[in-house]
């Protein structure tokens, strides 16, 4: 082996050498007849805006591979590079020379296996967005005290029974529907969307979407254009615990609220019995603290009506009444002088009239009896025979019918004379009454008739009294008096 060693070191010696130049050439030659399909994931990525071509590097778990290709085999292949994609690349080896680097220049592009799913994903995601289904307001809040829960997911595996422990530990009220669906394989996400449907109609008030955690290629149901829209569109609350930290659906990012593993979904919907006790504390200070407000302004309010003038002076009440009648006896005081005066008058007056008709009644039922007696005179003693008797009665009703006519006169008169006493001066002044009358006679009325030591003849039920005035007061001013 030796030998032979040193036999190939003394042939290569008799050959000329090749200038770096020539080398490298020989080298580019060689690598670019090379033209090879290769898989890898890309590490980096270098597509600056004015560049001609886009960079990147592809990786395996044993090699790196510097790439390029050129700008428009890049935007013609509809490929949009990110770190951690895997893609399938068809080019050649090159070198260049001058700096001593190989390439590989990629011909054709496209993504591989996973990197494929990501990408439809992410255009999902982006027409999703434009539709507004992940947009921050559109996120409903969740109920604080929910009484019915729903689950979709597993009924098997470890997932279910994270969920109801946690339920259970933390807040055992609430009463868990859970709708057992297949979450991997073909028709997982409509049945998801069965099970979303079902929990809802059963009366959930929020739902639980979770699953374990999985590769990529597992959790494709739940980036599922008609599961996200059936999420969107879901009349209650919906919170996502699906795989680990680090995995994001688009059932994740179109729910109102994503938590990182199921058990933690589990824990945002259901309080801690401390969360409660310090809620219920706090709602008990406030209620009292209101409370007490409340009673002290009640407090407040009482005092200032209590301070109000009607209730310490309660006969304010009446202030309007007693004013009215006192103007109302005032005014009494004063009519009822006049009214006598005028009552007085009418009964003279009706006197004097029946006085004037009572005889003039008489005379003319008189003057009717003479006339029909010389009518019968004259008749004769025959015709006086004839109607003897007829007159005979005709005249006792004649003077029965005077006798009723003067009876009835006779009663208005005693009504009338009985009337007149009534209103008579002098039944007045017999009942405890005066009048004042003036030197010249005049009744005495008003106190601006007389002044101080005026004379005075004051007429009673037995006799005159002859005063002099002291004093004139109006009945107002007495009153007043009388008041204070």
């Amino acid at each position: 082996m030796a030998d032979e060693e040193i036999v190939t070191a003394t042939d290569e010696e008799t050959e000329p050498a090749l200038s770096v130049s020539a080398a490298m050439g020989l080298a580019k030659g060689a690598l670019e007849s090379v033209v090879v399909r290769l898989v890898g994931e890309v590490s980096e990525v270098n597509d600056k805006p004015g560049y001609k071509a886009v960079y990147f590097t592809v990786k395996d778990e044993k090699a790196a591979l510097p790439c390029m290709m050129w700008m428009n085999r890049y935007q013609a292949a509809g490929v949009s590079l990110a770190v951690g994609a895997l893609v399938e690349m068809t080019g050649r080896f090159s070198l260049y020379a001058a700096k001593g680097r190989m390439n590989f220049d990629v011909f054709s592009l496209t993504l591989a296996g996973e990197g494929q799913l990501r990408l439809q994903v992410a255009n999902l995601a982006r027409e999703l967005e434009a539709m507004g289904l992940m947009a921050p307001e559109r996120k409903r809040p969740l109920p604080a005290y929910p009484q019915t829960v729903g689950i979709v997911t597993s009924p098997r595996g470890s997932v279910i029974h994270d969920m109801l422990r946690t339920l259970r530990r933390r807040y055992p009220l609430a009463k868990v529907l859970v709708a057992g669906v297949p979450v991997e394989g073909p028709g997982a996400a409509d049945a998801m969307v069965d099970g979303l449907a079902k929990v809802v109609f059963a009366g959930a008030e929020l739902v639980l979407l979770g699953r374990g955690g999985g590769s990529f290629e597992d959790l494709m149901p739940f980036n599922d254009r008609r599961l996200a829209r059936t999420i969107a569109a879901c009349p209650v609350p919906v919170v996502t615990g699906i795989g680990h930290e680090p995995d994001t659906t688009i059932a994740d990012l179109v729910a109102d609220v994503r938590a990182s593993t199921p058990t933690a979904a589990a824990e945002a919907v259901a309080p801690t019995r401390q969360e409660t006790d310090a809620r219920l504390a706090g709602l008990g200070q406030r209620l009292g603290r209101s409370m007490e407000l409340k009673l002290t302004g009640a407090a407040r309010s009482v005092e200032r009506i209590a301070a109000l003038s009607l209730f310490r002076e309660p006969e304010r009440l009446f202030d309007a009444e007693a004013l009215a009648l006192d103007d109302l006896s005032d005014r009494l005081g004063r009519a009822l002088p006049d009214t006598l005066r005028e009552n007085r008058h009418r009964v003279g007056l009706l006197g004097e009239a029946l006085t004037r008709m009572l005889p003039s009644a008489l005379d003319r039922s008189s003057g009717q009896v003479s006339t029909a007696r010389a009518r019968l005179v004259s008749r004769g003693a025959t015709l006086t025979d004839r109607f003897a008797a007829p007159v005979l009665r005709d005249r006792g009703r004649l003077h029965s019918a005077g006798e009723h006519v003067t009876d009835r006169f006779r009663r208005s008169v005693a009504v009338n004379a009985a009337r007149l006493h009534d209103l008579s001066p002098l039944t007045v002044i017999g009942r405890g009454f005066s009048i004042a009358r003036t030197d010249e006679g005049a009744v005495v009325r008003s106190v601006d008739q007389v002044a101080p030591g005026a004379s005075l003849m004051v007429a009673v039920g037995d006799g005159e009294i002859d005063c002099t005035v002291d004093r004139c007061r109006r009945i107002d001013a007495a009153v007043e008096d009388w008041r204070e």
